[in-house]
């Protein structure tokens, strides 16, 4: 079969299916499939496609039709120009969560830091933040024995291994060491949204890295509160926050002694990171 025809076919398959993305997504499987970049598939669109090929690519779009991301059929998403290694037991990295590391990384250009990661997942966060700064190093922290098995494999794929270290723990049973800069994406969705969230999400996506309780804010002020501990005097907290929740974050950052020093707004103009330094211990 022609590589122009097969994706033309399986992304109406898509289509048909209401997968919004369905050229996109056909064309992602394929390339994975046949170990090309995306770009060169447009350049090869005459190249016959094995039998072999067609039957795993059928396979992928028959999972895709299911509403599986794309990410946990290839086993991988891109983040900040990296590959990085997904699986059901961690989050698809999103793209607003690079306005975090666009905001720290200015801050703390070529400077030589100690930095923890609470729930931690791929491990895309800290792991982006330390390919930048390049003498820093960090420790990244989950309750998932799974989300950090494989933030462990990300950091040998990227050399970082010498430089981090993963460890299954609860934030409010961790008390090693004082950090520079503490990061967070922590859950920040409402329990009762969480049902309206699309099935792609729903039925893949570990419900234990989204579901922030009652108003989405269970898991923010426990990092808060968790930071009060073990942030250096100085030390920057930057949270990744939802929709709608900057003031009530704000106040209670405030109250508990930080200052806030930045915000960054995401593609739709809400406030999704918030940047605070600690100046008062109690």
């Amino acid at each position: 079969m022609i590589l122009e025809k097969t994706i033309q076919s399986a992304s109406q398959i898509l289509k048909n299916h209401n997968i919004e993305t369905h050229e996109l997504d056909a064309e992602i499987l394929l390339s994975n499939i046949m170990r090309l970049k995306r770009e060169n598939l447009i350049t090869n669109n005459k190249m016959f496609v094995s039998q072999k090929i067609v039957k795993k690519f059928h396979n992928a779009i028959e999972r895709r039709i299911q509403r599986e991301p794309v990410a946990y059929i290839v086993g991988k998403k891109e983040f900040w120009s990296k590959d990085f290694i997904v699986n059901t037991s961690t989050l698809i990295p999103r793209p607003e969560t690079e306005l975090l590391i666009y905001k720290v990384i200015r801050i703390y250009k070529n400077k030589t830091i100690n930095i923890l990661d609470i729930g931690t997942g791929s491990g895309c966060i800290i792991l982006s933040v330390l390919k930048e700064l390049k003498n820093s190093r960090g420790t990244g922290i989950d309750i998932s024995p799974k989300a950090i098995k494989i933030a462990k494999k990300n950091s040998k794929n990227l050399n970082l291994s010498n430089r981090t270290k993963f460890k299954v723990c609860d934030m409010e049973n961790y008390n090693y060491g004082k950090y520079d800069l503490i990061l967070s994406n922590p859950p920040y969705i409402p329990s009762s949204q969480i049902k309206k969230l699309s099935k792609d999400i729903t039925s893949y996506e570990p419900l234990i890295a989204l579901n922030g309780g009652f108003d989405g804010l269970d898991l923010l002020k426990k990092v808060i509160y968790k930071s009060n501990t073990i942030l250096k005097k100085n030390g920057i907290l930057a949270l990744e926050i939802g929709n709608g929740q900057y003031h009530k974050i704000s106040n209670i950052l405030k109250i508990n002694g930080y200052r806030e020093i930045g915000k960054e707004l995401d593609y739709n103009r809400n406030v999704r990171c918030i940047i605070s330094t600690k100046i008062k211990f109690f």
